[in-house]
């Protein structure tokens, strides 16, 4: 699918989604450079440990691999990124995660996920790098009583700091579009789940909670509905993507990554029981502020356009996730 040996800069590509990323491009036959600045959000181990299997398939695959261990809020140490090889295009992962946390500090999320974008942007522009896919969130179609989302509904209105900066993001990639010619895919992912998952994420949380018989915190009545989508899946779309911001023509819009289909709550944990094996001990608590009720995809258009086409249904993917939880908790001991 790629260019054989064009460089590409992956930002936050130690992490869950970006190390999927790493591997795949270079598999494709691209050269990769990872920024990442293994912040203590969850274990910095385990991203070393996604950077252990990244210099493996590069090492398989015979391609170049540079990794950079900063901070994209840092002009001086960004500068150097781009400057280090001959960067065709970026695919910007890096951000403070999650919902509640961002609630709770919202002065980072701004400062990091705000103004770490305008960073890579302003060096995008200054190195005349015009190929961007940047990740976007599902998070900021907010409480929409229409479902399921489409790309053209207002959101205007978020209900977290992380969605409103994830919003943000996408305006600002359109400034930088417009004045300075970069092709940019922004990216709404919708609860991305599968092997190297974080661990305060659901589906990983829940599942260590089951092998270890303690109980799984149950927010809500159990009806709140979420679009899981299968890390292949949200992969495929990244690398159509990717191929379609690699063009002549201008190119600027949005696309929603999902599944196109909900899951509660409640079948969400029946799923991982019947997947482990294992009876979950519910604690039960109110639901959380900047909680939406249900994030929901029309991804007709990534369909129409790149060719984007979801293939795990989630029965199984959470079996393929079980899978490989199953032998990284024996090998550490978890289970």
């Amino acid at each position: 699918m790629g260019v054989s040996m064009e460089w590409v800069l992956v930002t936050g590509g130690a992490g869950f989604i970006g190390s999927h990323v790493c591997e795949s491009l270079l598999s494709c036959g691209y050269n990769v450079g990872i920024v990442d600045n293994f912040n203590d959000y969850y274990s910095p181990a385990l991203k070393r440990e996604n950077i252990t299997d990244i210099k493996a398939a590069a090492a398989t695959h015979s391609i170049e691999l540079v990794l950079y261990e900063a901070d994209i809020r840092n002009t001086k140490s960004i500068d150097y990124v781009f400057k280090d090889r001959p960067y065709e295009a970026v695919i910007h992962l890096a951000a403070c995660a999650g919902v509640r946390p961002s609630i709770e500090n919202a002065p980072l999320y701004i400062d990091v996920n705000i103004n770490g974008t305008v960073n890579i942007l302003e060096h995008m522009r200054k190195y005349q790098i015009r190929k961007l896919l940047f990740a976007s969130s599902s998070s900021v179609y907010g409480n929409s009583d229409k479902t399921p989302f489409d790309e053209d509904d207002p959101v205007d209105r978020p209900i977290s700091p992380y969605a409103a900066t994830k919003k943000a993001g996408e305006l600002i990639c359109h400034t930088y579009h417009h004045l300075y010619d970069i092709n940019v895919a922004c990216l709404r992912f919708f609860t991305v789940y599968g092997p190297r998952q974080r661990p305060d994420l659901a589906i990983r949380k829940f599942a260590e909670l089951l092998y270890a018989a303690r109980p799984i915190p149950f927010y809500g009545d159990g009806s709140a509905r979420r679009d899981y989508t299968y890390v292949t899946d949200t992969l495929d779309g990244i690398l159509k993507a990717l191929a379609w911001v690699d063009s002549a023509e201008s190119r600027f819009d949005i696309f929603n990554l999902g599944e196109s289909q909900t899951v509660s709550l409640s079948e969400m944990v029946f799923a991982l029981e019947s997947a482990t094996g294992k009876k979950a001990l519910l604690q039960k608590f109110p639901i959380q502020p900047g909680d939406v009720t249900a994030t929901y995809a029309d991804i007709g258009k990534a369909k129409c356009i790149l060719g984007y086409e979801p293939k795990v249904s989630f029965e199984k993917g959470v079996q393929l996730f079980i899978e490989w939880f199953r032998t990284r908790a024996y090998k550490n001991n978890v289970v």
